[in-house]
């Protein structure tokens, strides 16, 4: 294969690249934050990526001017076809990224950077879903009788006491808490994920041997809780691996973010964990 016609993209750019072809459209607060630890002048970064933006390696997804108050928000970049053509050059392995709705796409992108920005601070490792997938040959949707189950997002934390795996599911109040008919609903997710905890086959479709929890992150704080009442009469197995938080609504902020998704989430009302 014939290299990019631009060859000289630095650390940080590549950085750059490679956490948006992981996890999906992010904002510059979470790509500056990605080398911070390399480089603290966010001038200098915010020209950096504009320049990417020029030499087409980056573009702004238009879905972002829908945002309210959309002028006053950081700019969200994403990759172009060029940039995936060097990842490709670089033999770079095919990233999982968030599938559906750009806004939840954006927003499943945000939480996961987060996560992986504070693993790495804390000396953890963040293992993308494609790492995972490619070790097992597991497809990312997990066949549950007749229906399918494809968690917005898979990954696992190697901690200096060991691993956990997580999936992890974004709800921005676009479906109904029940629903008699056959489309999703909270109570739906719910179920399926139990039954599939009932015989450890989530575990073992992705053949991972690490304890697995189940991420639920909302926007509605009302829908939090109801999540954790609901989880009592329609997934009683998933009373130890649930763990529930809310994250701010709207346009998606590194510190707003951080502060949610690496603080505690509860797992029942009495008991909560952190993640990283």
């Amino acid at each position: 294969m014939n290299a990019p016609s631009r060859q000289t993209l630095t650390d940080r750019e590549l950085r750059w690249l490679r956490n948006l072809a992981r996890h999906g459209p992010q904002s510059s607060e979470f790509l500056l934050e990605v080398s911070a630890d390399t480089h603290r002048c966010r001038d200098t970064g915010q020209r950096t990526l504009q320049k990417l933006r020029e030499t087409g390696y980056l573009r702004r997804p238009p879905q972002q001017k829908q945002i309210a108050k959309a002028d006053f928000n950081p700019h969200v970049y994403d990759l172009t076809p060029q940039a995936r053509l060097y990842h490709k050059w670089l033999g770079d392995p095919i990233p999982v990224r968030p599938q559906g709705h750009w806004g939840h796409s954006f927003l499943t992108a945000s939480i996961t950077s987060a996560l992986a920005i504070a693993a790495g601070r804390q000396g953890y490792r963040y293992i993308p879903a494609h790492e995972i997938l490619g070790r097992s040959g597991a497809t990312l949707a997990v066949p549950v009788g007749r229906e399918k189950l494809i968690p917005d997002a898979l990954f696992a934390i190697q901690y200096q006491t060991g691993f956990r795996s997580f999936v992890l599911e974004v709800d921005r109040g676009t479906e109904p808490l029940r629903s008699q008919a056959a489309r999703k609903s909270l109570q739906r997710s719910l179920r399926l994920y139990h039954n599939l905890a009932q015989q450890d086959h989530l575990r073992r479709h992705y053949t991972l041997k690490s304890p697995l929890l189940h991420l639920f992150a909302f926007t509605n704080p009302t829908r939090a809780a109801r999540c954790l009442e609901m989880a009592k009469e329609v997934s009683p197995g998933l009373k130890d691996t649930l763990l529930v938080q809310t994250v701010p609504e709207g346009f998606p902020r590194y510190e707003g973010d951080r502060e949610r998704v690496c603080g505690e989430w509860r797992r029942n009302r009495e008991r909560s964990m952190l993640v990283v």
